[in-house]
C-alpha cells in the first residue's frame, strides 16, 4: 500500500539522504532544505525528464538559463512589487505571525464556518474568505477573535492584528555600497527572466511564432509560514515555459499544453486519477492571467494541492516590459536607431506584422514534483514469509541509483574486483549512477536499495568466478539479477549484461 502519511515520507528521505533540514547543527532554517546523496540524483533525473520532454523531443522549443539577481524595475514593471504580495497576521499573545488564509484554513469547521458567515462567502472558498477579510482589515481582526480562531503553535484563542499584505520577494544589495539606488531583487519566479530574453532569444535563433523558451531555475518566496516538508519553502527550484503564440490562438494552445503536462506526469508515475485539473476563478487569478489550470495532486495528509500551474498570460509581460522601457526613455533610443517603437515584438505568422504575442507558461515545482514522484512510488508490502518491506517504485528514468553490483562476500578479493571492473564497465553506459555496494551482507543490501527504488540488484557470487563448493561450470562468468519489484532473480552472462540493462533501463 501507498505511504499515508507525508511523515512516513520525511522519516524515509532524511533515513535514506534524500533530504535533509538545511542548516540543521544549528537548529535548522525554516523554509531551506538540503538535497543529499540520493535527493540529488533523484532531483537531476525529473529535471533532466523535462528538459529532454520539452526542448529535446520538441521542435518548437529552445533553453535559457537567466540570472537569479534581477534588476529591479523588470520586478516592477511584471508587477510583483505591487501585487506579490500574501496577507499576513499576527497574534499578540504569542508574537507568532500566519499567512491568513492558511490560519483559517486549519481552523476547526464551526470556526471556518463563522468566519466565512462573517464576510459572506462560503466556507469551502479559502481565497475568496481571505479576500474579503482583507478589504476591511479593522473589521477582520475582531471577527477572527469573535469566531475563535486560534493559534497553531498555542492552541489558545488569539488576539488578532488587523491584516496586512507581505511582499515576499527577497531584496538584496549590488555593489558596494548599500543605499536606495543600489538594491535588487532575487528573482521570485524563472518566467521574468525568459521575457526579458525574448528578443535576444528571437534575433540569435530566428524563431517565428508559435514557439517556446523553457527554463529550470532557483527562485526565492519569503514564505510567512513555511511547511509541509518541501512543498512550501523559501528557496525552491521551477521547471517553467513561456510558449509564445499569435493572439487568438493562445486559448487553443492553453488546452494543448493542459494535456502535455497531464502526459508528462503520468510517464513519471504520477497518474491522471491522482490529479484533479482545477480551473481558477476568476477571482483568484494572477494579475497577469487570463486563465488558469491548477494541477492538484492528492498529497498523502495533505491532500489536493498544486504541483503545477498553466496560465494564459496573454500579452501582459511582454507589453509592461515595453511600456517599462518607455520610461527610461529606451523608447526614444529604439526610434532614433530606425527600430520598432514596441521593441518586444515578433512577425505574426500570417500579416507578417510586428505583434506582441500572447503567452501560455506551464509551471511546475522541482521539490513539489518530487514530493508526489516519492508518494506514488512509497509501497508498503507484505511478503510471503509475513515480513514487511518498504520499497519505493520508480520509473527506472527517475531512480537515483540504476543498478547496485553486489560482491556477495568482501572478503573475497576475486569477488570485490570483478564487482568493481562490472561497476566501471555499466557506468560507461551513460545510464546513470551506478553503485559498487560492498556491505557485506546480502540481505541488508536487498532491502536498503529497495527503500531507495535501485530497480536491479546485480550479485556476484562464487559461482561467477568458479569458487563454488558445488561449482557449475555453467554459472562461471555470470551473475544473479534481482528484479525490485517482482523480487524474482535470474542469472545473465556477464558478456550479455550491458545489453540486459540497457533493454530494460532506457
Amino acid at each position: 500500500m501507498p505511504a499515508t502519511s507525508m511523515e512516513e515520507l520525511v522519516s524515509l528521505c532524511k533515513r535514506r539522504g534524500f533530504i535533509f533540514q538545511s542548516s540543521e547543527i544549528y537548529g535548522g532554517l525554516q523554509g531551506f532544505y538540503d538535497y543529499g546523496p540520493l535527493g540529488v540524483e533523484l532531483k537531476n533525473n525529473i529535471k533532466n525528464a523535462w528538459w529532454r520532454s520539452n526542448v529535446y523531443e520538441r521542435d518548437d522549443m529552445e533553453g535559457l538559463d537567466a540570472s537569479i539577481i534581477m534588476h529591479r524595475l523588470a520586478l516592477r514593471h511584471s508587477g510583483h512589487e505591487a501585487t506579490f504580495n500574501d496577507p499576513m497576521v499576527d497574534n499578540k499573545k504569542t508574537n507568532k505571525r500566519y499567512r491568513l488564509d492558511h490560519l483559517i484554513k486549519d481552523q476547526k469547521a464551526d470556526v471556518l464556518a463563522k468566519v466565512a458567515e462573517g464576510v459572506g462567502e462560503a466556507p469551502e472558498n479559502i481565497a475568496a474568505v481571505s479576500a474579503r477579510l482583507m478589504e476591511n482589515p479593522a473589521r477582520a481582526a475582531e471577527l477572527l477573535v469573535a469566531a475563535g480562531v486560534r493559534d497553531a503553535h498555542s492552541g489558545e484563542v488569539g488576539e488578532w492584528t488587523e491584516p496586512r499584505p507581505f511582499n515576499m520577494m527577497f531584496k538584496t544589495t549590488v555593489g558596494p555600497v548599500s543605499d536606495e539606488d543600489s538594491y535588487a531583487y532575487l528573482r521570485p519566479e524563472t518566467a521574468q527572466g525568459i521575457f526579458i530574453n525574448f528578443k535576444n532569444v528571437v534575433d540569435s535563433t530566428s524563431r517565428r511564432l508559435p514557439f517556446g523558451i523553457a527554463q529550470i531555475g532557483k527562485a526565492f518566496r519569503n514564505e510567512i509560514t513555511p511547511r509541509n516538508f518541501v512543498f512550501r519553502v523559501r528557496e525552491m527550484e521551477q521547471m517553467e515555459i513561456e510558449f509564445f503564440c499569435a493572439p487568438g490562438t493562445d486559448e487553443e494552445w492553453h488546452e494543448h499544453w493542459l494535456e502535455q503536462r497531464l502526459s508528462w506526469w503520468e510517464a513519471q508515475g504520477v497518474p491522471r486519477e491522482k490529479i484533479k485539473v482545477e480551473d481558477v476563478p476568476g477571482d483568484d487569478l494572477a494579475h497577469y492571467s487570463k486563465r488558469t489550470y491548477d494541477l492538484m495532486y492528492d498529497f498523502p495528509t495533505l491532500g489536493h494541492d498544486e504541483i503545477e500551474g498553466i496560465a494564459n498570460r496573454t500579452d501582459f509581460d511582454l507589453g509592461s516590459h515595453t511600456k517599462g522601457q518607455a520610461e527610461l526613455g529606451l523608447t526614444a533610443q529604439v526610434m532614433d536607431n530606425s527600430d520598432s517603437v514596441a521593441k518586444l515584438t515578433i512577425p505574426h505568422p500570417e500579416t507578417n506584422k510586428p505583434v506582441v504575442p500572447f503567452v501560455i507558461e506551464p509551471s511546475a515545482g522541482v521539490d513539489r514534483a518530487m514530493l508526489a514522484v516519492l508518494s506514488e512510488a512509497f509501497t508498503k508490502e507484505t511478503l510471503e514469509n509475513g515480513n514487511e518491506r518498504i520499497v519505493l517504485k520508480l520509473k527506472p528514468h527517475l531512480a537515483p541509483i540504476k543498478v547496485a553490483v553486489i560482491p556477495l562476500a568482501r572478503n573475497k578479493p576475486e569477488l570485490v574486483e570483478l564487482a568493481r571492473r562490472i561497476k566501471a564497465d555499466l557506468q560507461k553506459l551513460g545510464l546513470g549512477r551506478i553503485l559498487l555496494e560492498d556491505s557485506g551482507n546480502i540481505g541488508k543490501a536487498y532491502r536498503r536499495h529497495d527503500e531507495v527504488g535501485t530497480p536491479f540488484c546485480v550479485t556476484v557470487d562464487f559461482d561467477t568466478v568458479g569458487l563454488g563448493e558445488n561449482l557449475d561450470a555453467a554459472l562461471k562468468d555470470t551473475v544473479t539479477i534481482r528484479n525490485r519489484d517482482t523480487l524474482e532473480q535470474e542469472r545473465v552472462a556477464i558478456a550479455d549484461l550491458a545489453g540486459w540493462l540497457v533493454e530494460r533501463l532506457r
